[in-house]
């Protein structure tokens, strides 16, 4: 792995950045950890912490000033990634630096939903800003399932979407991949990364809960629309690149302990 680079990760303080961020430090790399809020309730700022607002581009130029490559991280399903990610760009472009590598999610062309739209708009951007690119595209992380369900089962019987399967990925091992890539020469497009198993939402209902001694009853619902036909024909999944290695009922029973 290479040496004494200088690497900017943008959303740094969420569950991916943070994880991309521990593993450059750990390296022995130069880190510029990019977020909204850097501090995360600490009383003193980390000193490799930027406070930069994607959404109006104020301190990027100083924060990308110098690096070798930005994993770029920060997303929300709110709206204002294609905004946010061509100020990026433009930084990253004026600033010259050599790579730009950035996290999507598999389906994103095959599943018309808003938030999975802005994602691939991103992927187009970033492929034609002029820059040495890299595009990973993984499956859905354990604690987006987590919370999900979490937030759903409040009641003894959860509605989940029939039909549906899903492929959770840890999201360390796909930091783990994204800073190969960083330190490594611009791929375009990469192999995507799937989870090690494919999980019918009906499993994920009832070990979610059971892992914190609970019992939930999964009620199928059929969802109507575009978006849940191409989920049930399981354009979220990529069952030939289950490269990670941590199950799903790993994570909860780590949780747990």
């Amino acid at each position: 792995m290479a040496e004494g680079r200088d690497i900017l990760v943008t959303g740094g303080t969420g569950v991916l950045g943070r994880a991309v961020v521990g593993r450059l430090l750990s390296g022995g790399h130069g880190v510029r950890s990019l977020s909204r809020h850097p501090h995360t309730g600490r009383t003193r700022p980390r000193p490799h912490a930027y406070a930069v607002d994607l959404r109006d581009g104020t301190g990027l130029a100083e924060a990308v000033a110098g690096v070798d490559a930005v994993v770029h991280c920060a997303s929300t399903p709110a709206g204002g990634d294609t905004e946010a990610a061509g100020r990026l760009i433009e930084a990253v472009r004026r600033a010259g630096v050599r790579h730009l590598v950035y996290i999507s999610i598999v389906g994103v062309d095959r599943i018309p939903l808003r938030y999975y739209r802005a994602k691939l708009a991103v992927e187009r951007l970033v492929a034609g800003s002029g820059v040495g690119w890299t595009v990973l595209r993984a499956t859905q992380f354990h604690e987006l399932l987590l919370r999900l369900v979490r937030a759903g089962a409040r009641s003894p019987v959860v509605p989940v979407p029939a039909g549906v399967r899903c492929q959770p990925v840890d999201a360390g091992e796909v930091a783990d991949r994204l800073v190969e890539l960083a330190l490594g020469e611009p791929a375009g497009r990469v192999a995507d990364m799937g989870g090690p198993e494919v999980l019918t939402a009906d499993e994920v209902v009832r070990m979610t809960p059971a892992a914190d001694g609970r019992r939930r009853l999964p009620l199928p619902v059929w969802l109507p629309g575009a978006s849940a036909a191409a989920l049930r024909r399981g354009e979220n999944l990529a069952p030939e690149h289950a490269v990670s290695r941590r199950t799903y009922a790993e994570f909860l029973a780590e949780r747990r302990g």
